[in-house]
């Protein structure tokens, strides 16, 4: 491959548990992910929010991306996303104002749309609204909104029973944390263009639609004119699964365990923790036919190989989708007899693309 301009790099980490893991473990090695991404001179690192689900241990992204922040010193840490539906708005504001307070400067909040669960767990997290409600999701726009006026400075007037106060997320607040929308769909690609925010595709996740969502986003631009000048035109970036190794071959087999694991999802399979290498190399071995050819197709859409190999193909797509920074998803599995308490080869990943 030709060597084009490099995109600048961030990274998004789900933190994945491993059949050898506690949820201490894997919060441990996601740490230390998080100053190697640091260290190696990324520019963003975002956690999700992912409930139930044994192989995810990214529950709860305000309290993760205090602990990374307060464990690097540059990188700015965030959401990809927080999943407003789930929670209250004022909830939400307060948390990443105070986010903001301690790391100031350092602070994205992603929002996205969906629940991100399944039934039962989405009614356990607003039990007492009788679970995440249709209407919480078609107060989506509204939500976002209430969101960026309470987290601003000046806050926002509310008028309750008559009377009339100013609620605030924080009582000074200097800096407020940058706000991006997050989607799968062309939903929120509207409403990011309609409001004048950074959007976010997830490209990762969904693999096709992205051209279109960003077109549509693009097209769509409404600057807000009290915004400040970086946020007048439209701002994105890409968000790709990748993994790295010296080897291609090694680099293949280190991305099988996320492989089955997204193709547990894609099936209504059982859903488990993170296989380790070898625990994958066998169970793909007894795939159908028709589960085999899913790994596959899912597998082209993943950057996977080499160094060298790796920056070509995110820079022909980083080009190909007209953004300057790509959000790496280090899908990077670990061997048999790794040290629980680490992730050593998604710790490759990022310094050899670092």
């Amino acid at each position: 491959m030709t060597s084009t301009a490099q995109p600048t790099l961030s990274v998004l980490d789900l933190v994945p548990v491993r059949t050898d893991q506690s949820t201490g473990d894997a919060l441990s090695s996601s740490r230390d992910l998080a100053r190697v991404a640091d260290a190696a001179g990324y520019h963003r690192y975002w956690v999700a929010e992912h409930h139930n689900m044994p192989s995810v241990a990214a529950t709860n992204p305000p309290l993760l991306i205090a602990m990374l922040a307060a464990a690097t010193e540059r990188i700015r840490v965030g959401s990809g996303g927080v999943m407003l539906p789930n929670h209250a708005p004022l909830v939400v504001a307060e948390q990443f104002a105070l986010l903001e307070a301690a790391h100031p400067g350092r602070i994205d909040l992603g929002i996205g749309r969906a629940p991100g669960t399944d039934p039962v767990t989405a009614y356990a997290l607003r039990h007492g609204a009788g679970g995440v409600t249709d209407e919480a999701v078609s107060r989506f726009p509204q939500y976002v909104d209430d969101v960026r006026a309470m987290m601003a400075p000046e806050g926002v007037g509310v008028s309750v029973g008559g009377r009339s106060s100013s609620l605030r997320a924080t009582p000074q607040a200097r800096t407020v944390p940058q706000l991006w929308l997050l989607g799968s769909s062309d939903y929120s690609a509207r409403l990011a263009a309609e409001r004048g925010l950074p959007y976010v595709f997830a490209h990762h996740f969904a693999g096709q639609g992205t051209t279109e969502a960003l077109e549509l986003y693009r097209e769509g631009f409404r600057a807000d004119p009290d915004a400040s000048p970086e946020h007048q035109v439209p701002r994105t970036f890409l968000t790709v699964n990748v993994c790295v190794a010296p080897d291609q071959d090694e680099a293949e087999l280190l991305a099988l365990p996320q492989l089955l694991a997204m193709l547990a999802l894609r099936t209504g399979g059982t859903l488990r923790p993170q296989l380790l290498v070898e625990e994958a190399e066998k169970e793909v071995a007894t795939l159908p036919p028709a589960h085999a050819d899913l790994l596959a197709g899912m597998r082209k859409r993943w950057v996977v190989g080499t160094p060298d190999r790796v920056r070509d193909g995110l820079a022909e797509l980083a080009v190909a989708h007209g953004v300057d920074e790509v959000m790496v998803h280090p899908v990077t599995g670990e061997h048999v007899g790794t040290d629980p308490a680490t992730s050593p080869r998604r710790e490759d990943t990022l310094r050899l693309l670092g």
